[in-house]
C-alpha cells in the first residue's frame, strides 16, 4: 500500500499490528465493520474463508467494496453467523460505541473474535462525525461490558512516534508554493518520522499512544 509522507510511519505499524493479530486469531467468515474500501483483504486473505464487509450509505470512501449496506449499530446480519470481525479505527466515529460494540457481540458466533483498532491521542478528523477517544481502561470496561474476554491489547506506540505524527500532519498545510515545488515539507516529514521512530525505541511511553488494537473473544 502507498502512503501519504504525512502518515508513513503510524500506517506502517498500524497494517503490521493488524495483520499479526489477523493471523493469529481470525479465521472462517469474517465481518468488516465500516469496512471502506477493504484495505486489509489481501494481508487476511490467508486466514479466512470469506470477507464481508459492511458501510453505511453516507460513508465518505469507495463503497464499491462494500458487501452489506448497514451500519455499525445494524449490521444487516441474523445473530452468532460470524466467526470474527474486524473493525479498525471506526468506533470514535460512532455516537454510541458501546451499542456498536454490542452489535458486534450480537452477530459472532460463541468464541467469535474481533480485531478493534481504537485512537487514545489523535486530532479531529472527518468532521463533524469524530466524537471519542478511548483509554485501554476505557476499552476494557465497554467490551467486558457487554460480554467479551479481552484477549489482547496493544499500543502502537510511544510519546516519539505518536508526536512525529501528528507534527507531520500539521506542517502539511504549509505545503504550498515552492515548498511544494521543491517537496520540501515531504522530506521534513520523512526526516520528523524517521527520527520518531528512533527515539520511539530508545524510550517508548506507552502512555502517550496515538492508537491501540485490541483482540477480544465473545464468550
Amino acid at each position: 500500500m502507498a502512503y501519504a509522507t504525512k502518515n508513513i510511519l503510524i500506517n506502517r505499524i498500524h497494517d503490521r499490528v493488524i495483520t499479526d493479530c489477523s493471523a493469529r486469531h481470525l479465521r472462517g467468515r469474517i465481518i468488516d465493520i465500516g469496512c471502506g474500501t477493504k484495505p486489509y483483504a489481501a494481508a487476511l486473505a490467508p486466514y479466512i474463508e470469506s470477507h464481508i464487509g459492511v458501510d453505511h450509505p453516507g460513508s465518505p470512501h469507495d463503497r464499491s467494496k462494500v458487501d452489506l449496506c448497514g451500519t455499525a449499530y445494524d449490521i444487516p446480519a441474523e445473530p452468532g453467523v460470524f466467526d470474527g470481525a474486524l473493525c479498525t479505527a471506526v468506533l470514535e466515529h460512532l455516537e454510541e460505541p458501546e451499542k456498536a460494540i454490542r452489535e458486534c457481540h450480537r452477530v459472532l458466533k460463541p468464541g467469535g473474535v474481533a480485531v478493534y483498532s481504537v485512537p487514545f491521542i489523535w486530532h479531529l478528523h472527518e468532521e463533524p462525525r469524530d466524537f471519542f477517544r478511548f483509554s485501554k481502561y476505557g476499552l476494557q470496561y465497554l467490551f467486558e461490558k457487554v460480554g467479551f474476554e479481552l484477549l489482547e491489547m496493544r499500543a502502537l506506540s510511544g510519546f516519539f512516534t505518536t508526536f512525529g505524527a501528528l507534527s507531520s500532519y500539521y506542517i502539511r498545510r504549509l505545503n504550498r508554493g515552492p515548498l511544494r515545488w521543491l517537496r520540501l515539507i515531504d522530506l521534513a516529514c520523512l526526516s520528523i518520522q524517521g527520527t520518531a521512530w528512533a527515539l520511539d525505541r530508545i524510550s517508548r511511553d506507552e502512555r502517550y499512544t496515538w492508537m491501540y488494537v485490541l483482540v477480544a473473544r465473545k464468550a
